[in-house]
């Protein structure tokens, strides 16, 4: 992918992981608890599957583009 393309892909994914998120809030606050639970395993598998299909290859093809926050902790 072009870097350009990569750029303009990530931001997309940061942009809806951060509505993602605001929705599991959301839900929590409007919401029974069993709903919640099943909401937030949901997300969380919408915005897994985001990093491993989309971000992360992105990150494989260019390295400088993953954020330090997002690199795993390397002892």
């Amino acid at each position: 992918m072009k870097r350009e393309v990569a750029v303009e892909v990530l931001a997309l994914m940061m942009e809806y992981s951060g509505k993602l998120n605001r929705s599991v809030q959301l839900v929590k606050d409007q919401c029974d608890n069993e709903e919640f639970i099943d909401y937030r395993k949901t997300i969380g598998s919408i915005m897994g599957e985001m990093y491993v299909e989309i971000m992360w290859p992105i990150f494989n093809e260019h390295p400088d583009l993953e954020p330090e926050a997002m690199k795993p902790k390397q002892d």
